[in-house]
């Protein structure tokens, strides 16, 4: 008996979510009881928490109102794959300022879909064609995004291959901490357990991902700012091609207009700052430069040079003369 009256609940409280408002009747013939256990059942909800209004009158009227809190959404099959398929493109597309609140829910909604749903996701994920410029980068997979989150979470050893700048290959095995993302490109930021120390891996390069079981207790980041810590790494990190420009505009203009090199901008005076465009990728750097929307000189190496001058050529011969 206890067990038929919570399910009903959770049906009604399900009933109330998908619409603004229920008449009594309605909601008692939804459920199949009456009127008065409707009432009772209702009763039970704001017990429970739940800001239910009602509305006076025979049959009466019956509403989900705004709360402090947000109650337990309670999803059909077909909500639960469209919001997965979104949290999972939002996660993955590096949407400024979003990132850690998308790969959070993406964990929670990931670890109880039924297996039967998952088959659907990564159907429907694979489906979806959107407009993307090849400039931007490696694109971080969501489904990778999706298990990564969950093992920072729950502090789960994780094993996967993992291939470096260089091209080499190698399975590694560490303690996961945070999940960070920096322009175009997503950061695993973790405790290498083979090597005892903090090791940054670019998602892109990671494959073969695959959960321990094992869990161990949380790890504090150096300094204990996650975010702060991966920004100084980056900064630091070598590059294949060096590439410096002193742009002729306010720091806080470029960074207000490129958010994506914050961690790659300082401040010179109150009229020009630096930024690093160094990278691995010729086009990449030439893509950052082109962002700037400021007169700047570069400092950078004879390749990144040679590229720039190719491109702008390359630009000019494709103008119509006037």
């Amino acid at each position: 008996m206890t067990s038929d009256m919570t399910a009903r609940m959770l049906r009604l409280l399900s009933l109330l979510q998908t619409r603004r408002e229920w008449s009594g009747a309605d909601l008692a013939e939804r459920l199949d009881v009456t009127v008065r256990t409707v009432r009772r059942d209702v009763d039970r909800l704001r017990e429970l928490g739940y800001p239910v209004d009602s509305a006076r009158g025979h049959a009466g009227g019956y509403r989900l109102a705004p709360g402090a809190d947000l109650p337990p959404l309670l999803l059909d099959d077909d909500e639960a794959v469209a919001i997965a398929v979104a949290l999972r493109t939002t996660a993955g597309s590096g949407l400024s300022g979003m990132e850690d609140s998308a790969l959070q829910a993406l964990a929670k909604l990931e670890q109880v879909l039924p297996r039967r749903l998952r088959g659907q996701v990564t159907a429907l994920q694979n489906s979806l064609a959107g407009i993307t410029w090849e400039a931007r980068g490696p694109q971080a997979d969501p489904a990778l995004l999706a298990v990564l989150a969950i093992t920072c979470r729950d502090h789960e050893l994780i094993a996967f291959d993992y291939t470096t700048r260089h091209g080499t290959a190698a399975r590694r095995r560490a303690e996961p901490c945070h999940l960070v993302a920096s322009g175009n490109l997503w950061y695993l930021l973790a405790h290498d357990t083979d090597k005892n120390d903090w090791r940054l891996f670019r998602l892109d390069r990671i494959t073969g991902a695959t959960p321990t079981g094992r869990r161990v207790p949380p790890r504090p980041v150096p300094g204990d700012n996650p975010a702060a810590y991966v920004a100084t790494r980056l900064a630091t990190a070598p590059t294949r091609h060096r590439a410096i420009a002193t742009v002729h505009a306010p720091a806080d203009r470029i960074r207000a207009r490129t958010p994506g090199l914050a961690t790659r901008l300082t401040p010179v005076d109150e009229h020009t700052c630096r930024v690093d465009a160094s990278d691995d990728h010729l086009p990449r750097i030439a893509q950052t430069l082109a962002g700037l929307d400021a007169d700047y000189t570069l400092d950078a190496d004879p390749d990144v040079i040679h590229h720039l001058r190719t491109t702008a050529q390359r630009t000019l011969n494709a103008i119509p003369d006037a």
